[in-house]
């Protein structure tokens, strides 16, 4: 073990700390230092809706990484951990991802490409300010799993879906994302026959995401009540050249109850809709939206409100608020 200098991000400033220690390549506090360099939380901000309880790997060891190798095992180790990307992974598969676990990209420069995240039977993870591209499934898959915090990311072309979440999972909340280049979006629940294991569970939070072009299922409920999807701007969706050209907003299905909420949809033709598929009509509450050259959508059934607090935003105020804090590098 050596010491030496090493970098931690707070509150979006990176400084340079005499107290870390290395071990075998990588960079990781070290807890003994005589002034503690450790940052109580690699992520910015904090999470608001289902998923506000989330702290990540706050009060663990803070790590950089730009090697699949190394990303791949440190995600998945035990115990609290704080992990910064500084360029591009390039997997081959979806990886697990452990309890516990801040994962933040540096800058604009922490890029997945190739494979995704596997959030699986795990509790308390945040995945923040990271440019996902090229997944070979999912981009984000969310399975079993509770307090989850996705947050900042650029999430496009993946194959499947760009932010699964299913069987089970609870308190989730998806923030202040822009997805592109993407049909199947985002989807809540796993199936139809799944209610023993989803009824009373996918609680999400869906807020200030900017859904830019993409096809469907932004999201797609099944089971979940209440979701909340509020504070979003719809540009273009379902009317793209990805898919089958046919996508829409938001849909309802299942038992499920959806609140659309101060959202803005721009040149949307379906903003949002009951049933879909062989899936039968959920409920759907609609207040407080703008529409520009979009369809009225459909509701119907009743949604129980959000068991939080939060602020809304008017609605006719989201595309400049959105445009300018979605993504990477907006934190």
């Amino acid at each position: 073990m050596r010491r030496t200098s090493a970098r931690f991000r707070l509150g979006g400033v990176v400084a340079v700390v005499a107290a870390a220690a290395t071990v075998g390549g990588l960079t990781a506090w070290n807890g003994n230092a005589s002034e503690p360099a450790a940052a109580e939380t690699l992520a910015v901000g904090t999470p608001e809706g289902y998923g506000a309880a989330t702290t990540g790997g706050a009060g663990g060891d803070v790590v950089q990484v730009s090697s699949a190798s190394e990303f791949e095992e440190l995600v998945n180790s035990d115990g609290a951990l704080q992990i910064e990307v500084t360029g591009t992974i390039q997997l081959d598969d979806m990886v697990r991802v452990g309890s516990d676990k801040t994962i933040v990209g540096s800058g604009t420069s922490g890029v997945i490409s190739g494979g995704g995240l596997n959030i699986r039977q795990v509790d308390n993870v945040i995945v923040q300010n990271l440019t996902f591209t090229g997944a070979g499934d999912d981009a984000i898959n969310v399975d079993e799993s509770t307090n989850v915090w996705i947050d900042h990311n650029d999430i496009s072309n993946a194959s499947d879906g760009a932010t699964d979440i299913k069987h089970g999972a609870d308190n989730v909340t998806v923030s202040w994302n822009h997805y592109h280049d993407q049909d199947k979006n985002s989807l809540v629940g796993h199936s139809d026959d799944n209610a023993s294991e989803d009824s009373g569970r996918l609680h999400v939070s869906y807020h200030h995401n900017w859904f830019d072009g993409t096809g469907q299922r932004n999201p797609r409920v099944r089971f979940g009540n209440p979701v909340h999807v509020y504070n979003n701007y719809y540009l273009n969706v379902g009317n793209a050249d990805v898919g089958s050209g046919e996508g829409y907003g938001v849909a309802s299905t299942q038992d499920a109850g959806v609140l659309v909420e101060g959202n803005f949809f721009e040149d949307t033709i379906d903003p949002f809709h009951l049933g879909e598929g062989s899936s039968s009509e959920g409920s759907l509450v609609a207040r407080d939206n703008e529409f520009v050259n979009s369809g009225e959508g459909q509701q119907g059934g009743s949604v129980s409100d959000p068991s939080y607090a939060y602020t809304l935003d008017p609605a006719a105020d989201i595309p400049g608020i959105v445009t300018a804090g979605a993504g990477v590098g907006n934190l």
